[in-house]
């Protein structure tokens, strides 16, 4: 009787133990997944830009930020749809609008950026050629953002 008794405690520690390992391979594959730092879930980025509202609202990290945009006026269009960005310049020039300054401009579709405006009294209502025009301020907050995200962690969403 002993040995009977002996028996199914040790095959309750064997299921026991396989229970454990199983909890913790789990777990190792979730860390190595989404990232086990509070960085990894740091470098998110989202900005998403509501064209009906005009408004851009940031995510990053624990944050979030609203501000007032301006996007395509009558007769041009802001391209909708879901991009990550594709190239960044502290200070870029539009060779297609008279050489117009476009500070921090982060390009999410070939010609089309997010970045800087000295009209800043046009931000909240359609004024741009297509970009996404933020105040001065904003745009170098957003360009430093993505910039430390890097971007293959940002994603830009742009939206009616």
């Amino acid at each position: 009787m002993k040995n009977s008794v002996k028996g199914k405690q040790a095959r309750a520690n064997q299921g026991g133990d396989r229970m454990k390992k199983t909890v913790l391979t789990a777990a190792v594959l979730v860390a190595m997944l989404f990232g086990s730092s509070v960085e990894g879930w740091a470098a998110r980025l989202v900005a998403r830009i509501d064209v009906s509202s005009q408004t851009m609202t940031v995510r990053y990290g624990g944050a979030v930020y609203r501000w007032p945009v301006s996007t395509a006026r009558k007769g041009y269009i802001t391209p909708r749809g879901s991009f990550r960005p594709q190239r960044t310049a502290r200070m870029w020039y539009s060779r297609k609008y008279d050489m117009s300054p476009m500070p921090h401009s982060v390009f999410f579709r070939g010609g089309y950026a997010i970045h800087g405006t000295g009209a800043v009294k046009s931000l909240g209502r359609p004024a741009s050629h297509g970009c996404v025009r933020l105040h001065p301020s904003n745009a170098a907050a957003f360009y430093s953002m993505v910039r430390r995200a890097g971007f293959r962690n940002t994603r830009i969403v742009v939206t009616n």
